[in-house]
């Protein structure tokens, strides 16, 4: 079965919904053959993969690059490219065609962009050209320059009214789905119940109609900064550098390559 925009909304009070992030061939088809209904080409890869600082430097060039490279190691679940900073905020006109680039070029099946009510005129210019575009409220990590960081977004009374209000706007604008991050989960469970769109959420509670982590915090691949919600189910990371000290050892001591692996 291969996971479509429509098809995930339509899970909706059905099932949660299972969805992680991918930026290459090899870890999306593992993803993929686990059955997880939605891969995201996350911007975060700008910092587990490429070793920015942050997600604001990393280009549509680089997203291009790898959207396409998880896309040909996906055959069942929905691929979602997240527009990278600076690729949508200029125009319509200039989100459109960079969105354009990553279905007909990485061949993505959707987008995502960050941004609440205020970015309805390009969501809405997306969908009616045929994107399917997947939301992203509260914490937006290309915003961290005016949030003052990674914190927490509508626990004042003021930000949450807010955040309820953009979820609506973005449902009625054509979303099929949004991300919400980095919220109090009574906030979470309110506007999971406001909107009839699945809500997928990353550190905002259990209340969301599904969960996305970055696969390398699940993993244990990423050490630089580990958020609370962020949940580690094996250490790769250990298990991959004892394994390194192990083939270097044989290398030196001259036990690798023995005869078996000759010709």
């Amino acid at each position: 079965m291969k996971w479509t925009a429509t098809k995930i909304k339509q899970l909706k009070g059905r099932q949660n919904i299972v969805c992680l992030t991918a930026g290459d061939y090899s870890m999306a088809r593992i993803i993929d053959a686990a059955g997880v209904q939605l891969i995201l080409v996350g911007d975060s890869l700008a910092m587990t993969m490429l070793g920015y600082e942050n997600t604001l430097p990393v280009t549509m060039v680089e997203m291009l690059q790898h959207a396409a490279a998880v896309v040909r190691g996906t055959k069942e679940a929905l691929v979602v490219a997240d527009m990278p900073f600076m690729s949508y905020q200029a125009s319509v006109e200039q989100g459109l065609a960079n969105a354009g680039r990553f279905i007909k070029r990485a061949g993505a099946g959707a987008v995502k962009i960050e941004g609440g009510t205020f970015r309805v005129p390009l969501i809405k210019a997306l969908v009616e050209n045929g994107i399917p575009v997947l939301g992203h409220i509260g914490l937006t990590p290309q915003s961290i320059k005016e949030m003052g960081g990674y914190k927490v977004q509508g626990r004042k009374n003021k930000e949450a009214k807010q955040l309820i209000r953009d979820a609506r706007e973005l449902e009625k604008s054509g979303v099929f789905s949004i991300v919400l991050e980095g919220v109090p989960e009574s906030l979470g469970r309110e506007i999971t119940k406001a909107v009839k769109i699945p809500v997928i959420g990353i550190g905002a509670g259990r209340y969301c109609d599904g969960q996305i982590l970055v696969v390398h915090d699940l993993l244990g691949l990423y050490s630089d900064f580990t958020p609370k919600f962020a949940k580690r189910y094996v250490d790769l990371g250990a298990a991959m550098k004892k394994a390194f000290l192990s083939y270097k050892k044989e290398v030196e001591s001259g036990a690798f390559p023995s005869k078996e692996h000759c010709y």
